[in-house]
């Protein structure tokens, strides 16, 4: 099984800035790609960035240019970091793998953590 745990979530005027961290731990082979996922409230969860093994990246438009995805593969952490935030913004964002574990890739999901941008 594969636990993720995120923090740097919190409360932010437009403009700030957060930095999100999300460290995996259990017992994998591997973590293959990670992700940030939000979801504002009342719609859907929308994958926010993506970062491969090799540190390749892809982003949604609307966060291109203000956020920034980056990983730590020693420490099997990735980070989100996000600047001149926006009242959109606001959503719970959720850290995401692909990991194998026993040779079996799959999905893992963190619990969430809260970002809210005040305008």
């Amino acid at each position: 099984q594969v636990q993720l745990v995120e923090s740097g979530g919190g409360l932010v005027q437009a403009g700030g800035s957060l930095r999100l961290s999300c460290a995996a731990s259990g017992r994998f082979w591997t973590i293959n790609t990670m992700a940030w996922y939000r979801q504002p409230p009342g719609k859907q969860r929308e994958l926010v960035a993506g970062i491969s093994k090799d540190g390749v990246t892809s982003y949604v438009e609307s966060v291109k240019g203000r956020f920034t995805i980056s990983r730590d593969n020693a420490k099997n952490t990735v980070y989100l970091q996000m600047n001149s935030l926006k009242s959109e913004d606001t959503a719970v964002y959720y850290c995401a793998c692909e990991a194998t574990v026993a040779g079996i890739p799959g999905p893992y999901w963190g619990q969430g953590t809260q970002v809210t941008v005040s305008s």
